[in-house]
């Protein structure tokens, strides 16, 4: 029932069903690709809207999973399209890997080294015999006798 109660059809011209004089819009599979693919490129809603010839609002209603679906389905034929070059033997593989390497695996040129415990240098033979006998007897009952 329309708002303050009125009867069905109230306020229009006797013979005017509802809905007439709109043109009602109906989705059709080419539409909806070409709103998912704009979508996917990163297209504006409005621009999409115009393109299509509707509101956005409509654009919205009729076409919302293809709004926001569409740069997830774009991304992924794009990484899968990088993937398969990555992997590859081709003249762009060793770039692609790298992208990846960067972007997916964390790799970069300006992080920090990792950081590993320095080896000490091996000692020769006098310093070797200095070090045992300053560390004689320490540990044990005798340690008082020896230094």
């Amino acid at each position: 029932m329309p708002r303050g109660g009125a009867r069905p059809g109230a306020g229009r011209p006797k013979g005017v069903k509802e809905g007439d004089g709109r043109n009602r819009h109906e989705p059709t599979e080419n539409g909806r690709k070409s709103v998912e693919a704009m979508a996917g490129f990163g297209i504006p809603e409005e621009d999409i809207s115009r393109v299509i010839g509707i509101s956005a609002k409509t654009l919205r209603e009729h076409y919302r999973d293809e709004l926001d679906l569409g740069h997830v389905k774009a991304n992924t034929r794009v990484a899968q399209n990088l993937f398969t070059i990555a992997t590859g033997s081709g003249a762009g593989a060793v770039t692609a890997a790298i992208f990846w390497l960067k972007v997916r695996a964390g790799w970069s040129e300006y992080a920090p080294a990792p950081v590993t415990t320095p080896r000490p240098e091996a000692l020769g033979k006098k310093e070797q015999a200095q070090v045992a006998s300053e560390e004689a007897g320490h540990g044990n009952e005798w340690g008082h006798l020896v230094h």
